[in-house]
């Protein structure tokens, strides 16, 4: 069966029409991000690290070196699947800036006392969701801006040669659409789309970047740090100022299309993956500590199956037992060095 609508991946494409950060203005992007924008619109980000584009490390945990028989062991697994099912989360996007939560040492957890927004809380209260969007305002242009790195590229290329049956990202950054997968699941939305909460409307974030600009045109704000969910951190101070639109069509409130923490993966998405695992003969981890419950639950499928499961995280995962292999790699440099074929 054919589960790739050209269509779909077609309007998904489309709601990915980000202008790149880089061409808008006067500004310098580096880690440590500093906008000087046109006299109409005033506000800048100074992030306490300064690193330039090009430190993609520096969310990216310590690993040992390349074990080469643990690399053949990956190859022989790779060689004999047949319908792969791949499961992402954001190890695989550290290597290309994002921050993670759980990643020791340089997680958000392990670098400050911040957690992340509760789904209860934005959407019973306005100034949660004010504080919330004025912090992804600001955080939106370095977020938006992030590209594949090798680990995105080899998957595509994986699903391109035939290889892959079908990938399940629990990451919210576009990232794989932006390398070229097209079967795919995007489990927890992605930040790239935004959702009333009152009409369903979907608009691209762009569109609503290009509104807050317009209702805060004198607006300013130092942000003093990056989450993994393409925010950073203001002071209360900063935020009290800022304005947030509407739903232009119903005027309802507005969410990123994502699963918040204390929010549920909708029924329907839940039962298409567990289609795919079963449909599969081997799944691949790639990037997870499956501590999260909506990704966990499809490994506990795939036992059930009596599927084999390899499993690619730095640090130790929730299903490490489960594994007949387990590797403490970076993603990037791991995954291209597998023929797929």
């Amino acid at each position: 069966m054919n589960y790739i609508s050209q269509n779909a991946n077609i309007a998904r494409l489309s709601l990915l029409g980000v202008k790149c950060p880089l061409s808008c203005g006067s500004m310098r992007m580096s880690f440590g991000l500093t906008f000087k924008r046109t006299a109409k619109v005033h506000w800048r980000a100074n992030f306490s690290q300064q690193c330039s584009l090009r430190s993609t490390g520096l969310f990216v945990p310590p690993s040992p070196p390349l074990d080469p028989e643990k690399v053949k062991e990956l190859q022989r697994f790779i060689t004999l699947s047949k319908r792969l099912l791949v499961m992402t989360g954001a190890g695989i996007s550290t290597e290309s800036g994002i921050p993670d939560y759980r990643s020791e040492k340089v997680g958000l957890y392990a670098r400050t006392d911040r957690r992340p927004i509760q789904h209860g809380d934005f959407v019973r209260s306005a100034p949660v969701r004010q504080r919330y969007w004025a912090r992804n305002f600001v955080g939106w242009p370095q977020f938006s801006s992030r590209q594949p790195n090798p680990a995105h590229w080899a998957l595509s290329n994986w699903e391109r040669l035939g290889k892959l049956h079908w990938l399940v990202t629990q990451n919210v950054d576009a990232l794989h659409t932006k390398a070229g997968s097209q079967r795919l699941t995007e489990l927890h939305g992605c930040m790239h789309r935004v959702l009333c909460l009152d009409c369903g409307e979907q608009t691209p974030r762009g569109v609503l970047q290009e509104r807050f600009q317009v209702l805060n045109p004198t607006w300013s704000a130092e942000a003093h740090g990056l989450a993994p969910d393409g925010d950073v951190f203001l002071t209360e101070e900063e935020v009290q100022s800022f304005q947030v639109p509407s739903c232009s069509r119903c005027g309802g409130p507005l969410k990123p299309d994502v699963v918040f923490f204390g929010d549920t993966v909708k029924p329907d998405k839940v039962d298409f993956v567990h289609k795919r695992v079963k449909e599969a003969d081997s799944l691949l981890v790639v990037g997870s500590s499956l501590q999260v419950y909506s990704g966990y639950r499809f490994i506990l499928t795939a036992r059930e199956k009596k599927l084999p499961i390899v499993i690619l995280n730095i640090g130790p995962t929730r299903s490490d037992d489960l594994a007949s292999l387990k590797l403490d790699s970076r993603c990037g440099e791991l995954l291209p060095l597998i023929d797929p074929r």
